[in-house]
């Protein structure tokens, strides 16, 4: 499957490595052009191009920067693709109003700007440091599992397909509403758990759950 990645950061590189070494084809992109990231095509054997290239190669695409600047994707290239949305919100990075009085989680933020999309809250639960090295094959008794949250039934199991390539179980959170759920601060954020633990935590975390900022590194990854 071609995966196109809106960004060249640490996230779209450990996810495109992911992608390439399952047997996919990947582009990524910078909104700068492709010059300035040309050398991950030696790097990571990958495809790059500007945003609108790797939107238009993708048949799904990994919005892989950083939430403040979602109104820089491309809305009419992505209409009825499935788009990865792995944003959280860093007020310190820029306040957004919907999202300080909580009236919208980031997916649906992100679902506004792109309406014709199919939006998959996913990755966004997870440490860029552990992206690669946690990722295991299926059936592993330490392979562990990341939430998603779609409004979309075909779109999230084309995530959760995804998921599973590149090396990680996952668990439907629900609609792109219930991505609070496993947003920042929430007590599965970050957290290495199994499906069956997972599955356990989200279903009862409430809306006035949360946790202190950095509360996951606690907790031992699954196996170590």
């Amino acid at each position: 499957m071609k995966i196109g990645i809106i960004g060249a950061g640490r996230m779209a590189q450990s996810v495109g490595w992911l992608a390439l070494r399952a047997g996919h084809q990947v582009m990524m992109s910078n909104s700068q052009g492709s010059e300035r990231i040309r050398g991950l095509r030696q790097a990571i054997s990958c495809e790059v191009g500007s945003v609108d290239e790797a939107t238009a190669f993708g048949e799904i695409v990994f919005a892989a920067i950083p939430l403040q600047a979602y109104r820089a994707i491309p809305a009419e290239p992505l209409a009825g693709k499935v788009v990865l949305n792995p944003h959280n919100y860093f007020s310190y990075f820029g306040r957004i109003p919907e999202l300080e009085r909580g009236e919208l989680t980031t997916a649906e933020l992100l679902a506004r700007h792109l309406p014709q999309s199919r939006i998959v809250k996913a990755l966004n639960s997870i440490v860029v440091e552990e992206v690669v090295p946690d990722a295991r094959p299926a059936g592993a008794s330490d392979r562990r599992a990341l939430p998603i949250a779609g409004d979309d039934e075909d779109a999230k199991k084309m995530a959760i397909w995804f998921l599973d390539q590149i090396g990680y179980d996952a668990v439907d959170a629900g609609h792109l509403s219930e991505g609070w759920r496993f947003e920042r601060q929430r007590p599965v954020y970050c957290v290495p758990l199994n499906k069956t633990m997972l599955e356990q935590m989200l279903g009862i975390t409430t809306p006035d759950a949360f946790m202190p900022e950095g509360h996951w590194r606690q907790y031992p990854g699954l196996g170590r």
